[in-house]
Protein backbone atom coordinates (compact mmCIF):
# COMPACT_ATOMS: atom_id res chain seq x y z
CA UNK A 1 0.00 0.00 0.00
CA UNK A 2 1.44 3.36 -1.03
CA UNK A 3 2.19 5.86 1.72
CA UNK A 4 2.21 8.79 -0.72
CA UNK A 5 -0.26 11.51 0.23
CA UNK A 6 -2.14 13.52 -2.39
CA UNK A 7 -0.93 17.10 -2.83
CA UNK A 8 -2.83 19.68 -0.77
CA UNK A 9 -5.69 21.50 -2.45
CA UNK A 10 -5.47 25.17 -3.47
CA UNK A 11 -6.95 26.38 -0.16
CA UNK A 12 -4.97 24.07 2.13
CA UNK A 13 -1.75 25.25 3.81
CA UNK A 14 1.46 23.77 2.54
CA UNK A 15 4.40 22.74 4.62
CA UNK A 16 6.84 25.67 4.48
CA UNK A 17 9.73 23.31 5.11
CA UNK A 18 8.98 21.19 2.09
CA UNK A 19 10.94 21.47 -1.11
CA UNK A 20 7.86 22.78 -2.91
CA UNK A 21 8.92 26.17 -4.42
CA UNK A 22 5.33 27.42 -4.10
CA UNK A 23 5.04 26.68 -0.37
CA UNK A 24 3.68 29.64 1.54
CA UNK A 25 6.32 31.64 3.36
CA UNK A 26 5.74 34.09 6.23
CA UNK A 27 5.42 37.75 5.27
CA UNK A 28 8.32 40.06 5.88
CA UNK A 29 7.90 42.27 8.92
CA UNK A 30 9.79 45.22 7.49
CA UNK A 31 6.77 46.68 5.70
CA UNK A 32 3.20 47.35 6.83
CA UNK A 33 2.08 45.52 3.71
CA UNK A 34 4.25 42.42 4.09
CA UNK A 35 6.50 41.32 1.27
CA UNK A 36 6.30 43.99 -1.42
CA UNK A 37 7.89 41.93 -4.14
CA UNK A 38 10.08 44.82 -5.26
CA UNK A 39 12.65 43.94 -7.89
CA UNK A 40 14.89 46.71 -9.11
CA UNK A 41 12.76 49.59 -10.40
CA UNK A 42 9.68 47.49 -11.12
CA UNK A 43 6.96 46.03 -8.97
CA UNK A 44 6.20 42.34 -9.10
CA UNK A 45 2.53 42.41 -10.14
CA UNK A 46 0.41 39.76 -8.48
CA UNK A 47 -2.93 38.63 -9.80
CA UNK A 48 -5.63 41.11 -8.84
CA UNK A 49 -6.99 44.52 -9.71
CA UNK A 50 -4.19 46.58 -8.17
CA UNK A 51 -0.97 47.22 -10.14
CA UNK A 52 1.18 47.22 -7.01
CA UNK A 53 1.73 44.56 -4.38
CA UNK A 54 -0.11 44.66 -1.09
CA UNK A 55 -0.96 48.38 -1.02
CA UNK A 56 -4.34 49.79 0.02
CA UNK A 57 -6.52 51.07 -2.84
CA UNK A 58 -5.55 54.32 -4.50
CA UNK A 59 -7.32 57.33 -2.99
CA UNK A 60 -10.32 58.68 -4.91
CA UNK A 61 -9.49 61.90 -6.76
CA UNK A 62 -12.51 63.63 -5.23
CA UNK A 63 -11.24 62.89 -1.72
CA UNK A 64 -7.82 64.21 -2.65
CA UNK A 65 -9.35 67.46 -3.94
CA UNK A 66 -11.48 67.97 -0.82
CA UNK A 67 -8.45 67.28 1.38
CA UNK A 68 -6.51 70.00 -0.45
CA UNK A 69 -9.38 72.46 -0.05
CA UNK A 70 -9.55 71.77 3.69
CA UNK A 71 -5.79 72.31 4.06
CA UNK A 72 -5.84 75.47 1.92
CA UNK A 73 -8.62 76.99 4.06
CA UNK A 74 -6.92 75.87 7.27
CA UNK A 75 -3.79 77.82 6.32
CA UNK A 76 -5.27 80.56 4.12
CA UNK A 77 -7.89 81.92 6.53
CA UNK A 78 -5.52 82.51 9.49
CA UNK A 79 -2.81 83.95 7.21
CA UNK A 80 -5.33 86.30 5.61
CA UNK A 81 -6.70 87.43 8.99
CA UNK A 82 -3.24 88.06 10.44
CA UNK A 83 -2.06 90.03 7.39
CA UNK A 84 -5.27 92.08 7.33
CA UNK A 85 -4.89 92.87 11.02
CA UNK A 86 -1.26 93.93 10.58
CA UNK A 87 -1.29 95.63 7.19
CA UNK A 88 -4.92 96.49 6.53
CA UNK A 89 -7.14 95.33 3.69
CA UNK A 90 -5.64 94.13 0.42
CA UNK A 91 -6.79 92.84 -2.96
CA UNK A 92 -5.18 89.45 -3.76
CA UNK A 93 -5.91 89.98 -7.48
CA UNK A 94 -4.41 93.43 -7.95
CA UNK A 95 -0.78 92.23 -7.84
CA UNK A 96 0.43 94.90 -5.42
CA UNK A 97 3.44 94.49 -3.15
CA UNK A 98 1.06 93.76 -0.27
CA UNK A 99 -0.73 90.94 -2.10
CA UNK A 100 2.61 89.53 -3.21
CA UNK A 101 3.73 89.48 0.42
CA UNK A 102 0.55 87.69 1.44
CA UNK A 103 1.10 85.07 -1.27
CA UNK A 104 4.70 84.56 -0.16
CA UNK A 105 3.71 84.17 3.50
CA UNK A 106 0.91 81.75 2.59
CA UNK A 107 3.18 79.61 0.42
CA UNK A 108 5.91 79.39 3.06
CA UNK A 109 3.46 78.59 5.87
CA UNK A 110 1.73 75.96 3.72
CA UNK A 111 5.10 74.42 2.80
CA UNK A 112 6.12 74.14 6.47
CA UNK A 113 2.70 72.81 7.47
CA UNK A 114 2.61 70.11 4.81
CA UNK A 115 6.24 69.14 5.24
CA UNK A 116 5.90 68.69 9.00
CA UNK A 117 2.62 66.78 8.74
CA UNK A 118 3.71 64.43 5.94
CA UNK A 119 7.03 63.53 7.53
CA UNK A 120 5.22 62.57 10.74
CA UNK A 121 2.58 60.11 9.50
CA UNK A 122 1.85 60.90 5.84
CA UNK A 123 -1.35 62.84 6.59
CA UNK A 124 -2.35 66.48 6.78
CA UNK A 125 -5.52 67.57 8.56
CA UNK A 126 -7.40 67.43 5.27
CA UNK A 127 -6.13 63.96 4.48
CA UNK A 128 -7.07 62.73 7.93
CA UNK A 129 -10.60 64.08 7.42
CA UNK A 130 -10.84 62.31 4.05
CA UNK A 131 -9.21 59.11 5.36
CA UNK A 132 -6.40 59.11 2.82
CA UNK A 133 -2.65 59.27 3.24
CA UNK A 134 0.62 59.66 1.38
CA UNK A 135 2.78 56.55 1.06
CA UNK A 136 6.18 55.78 -0.39
CA UNK A 137 5.81 53.92 -3.65
CA UNK A 138 8.63 51.55 -2.72
CA UNK A 139 7.27 50.22 0.57
CA UNK A 140 4.03 51.95 1.59
CA UNK A 141 5.55 53.75 4.56
CA UNK A 142 4.95 57.47 5.34
CA UNK A 143 7.33 59.84 3.49
CA UNK A 144 9.52 60.49 6.51
CA UNK A 145 12.47 62.82 6.01
CA UNK A 146 13.53 64.17 2.64
CA UNK A 147 10.70 62.64 0.61
CA UNK A 148 8.01 64.49 2.58
CA UNK A 149 9.79 67.82 2.23
CA UNK A 150 10.41 67.29 -1.49
CA UNK A 151 6.73 66.54 -2.01
CA UNK A 152 5.65 69.61 -0.03
CA UNK A 153 8.18 71.82 -1.81
CA UNK A 154 7.30 70.80 -5.36
CA UNK A 155 3.63 71.36 -4.56
CA UNK A 156 3.83 74.71 -2.78
CA UNK A 157 7.01 76.62 -3.60
CA UNK A 158 6.68 77.07 -7.40
CA UNK A 159 3.69 79.34 -6.75
CA UNK A 160 6.02 82.15 -5.65
CA UNK A 161 7.64 82.27 -9.11
CA UNK A 162 6.09 85.16 -11.09
CA UNK A 163 3.95 84.30 -14.11
CA UNK A 164 4.82 80.63 -14.63
CA UNK A 165 4.43 79.54 -11.00
CA UNK A 166 0.65 79.27 -11.13
CA UNK A 167 0.78 77.48 -14.49
CA UNK A 168 3.17 74.87 -13.11
CA UNK A 169 0.97 74.44 -10.03
CA UNK A 170 -2.10 73.90 -12.22
CA UNK A 171 -0.38 71.30 -14.44
CA UNK A 172 1.01 69.63 -11.32
CA UNK A 173 -2.34 69.13 -9.58
CA UNK A 174 -4.10 68.03 -12.78
CA UNK A 175 -1.41 65.49 -13.68
CA UNK A 176 -3.01 62.81 -11.51
CA UNK A 177 -6.17 62.84 -13.67
CA UNK A 178 -4.35 61.19 -16.59
CA UNK A 179 -1.35 59.56 -14.92
CA UNK A 180 -1.35 55.75 -14.88
CA UNK A 181 -1.12 53.41 -13.09
CA UNK A 182 -0.56 55.29 -9.81
CA UNK A 183 -2.44 58.58 -10.44
CA UNK A 184 0.56 60.60 -9.30
CA UNK A 185 0.86 64.35 -9.45
CA UNK A 186 4.25 65.81 -10.34
CA UNK A 187 5.03 66.32 -6.65
CA UNK A 188 4.36 62.59 -6.15
CA UNK A 189 6.74 61.69 -8.97
CA UNK A 190 9.45 63.95 -7.52
CA UNK A 191 9.12 62.35 -4.07
CA UNK A 192 8.33 58.81 -5.35
CA UNK A 193 5.05 58.73 -3.45
CA UNK A 194 1.40 57.96 -4.14
CA UNK A 195 -1.86 58.66 -2.30
CA UNK A 196 -3.82 55.72 -0.92
CA UNK A 197 -6.81 55.09 1.30
CA UNK A 198 -5.88 55.21 4.98
CA UNK A 199 -5.79 51.81 6.65
CA UNK A 200 -7.99 51.75 9.79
Amino acid sequence: MSTDQPPPGPDEPRDPDSSDPFAKQPRANGSPYGDQGHHGDHWARPAGPEPYAGMPPLAHLGRRLIARIIDALLIGIPVGLVVTAVAGSYDPIEGSARSTTVTLVYVLVYFLYEGLMLTRDGQTVGKKAMRIRVAMLENGRPPVGQAGWVRAGVYALPEIVPCCGFLFWLVNVLWCTWDRPYRQCLHDKAAKTLVVSAVP
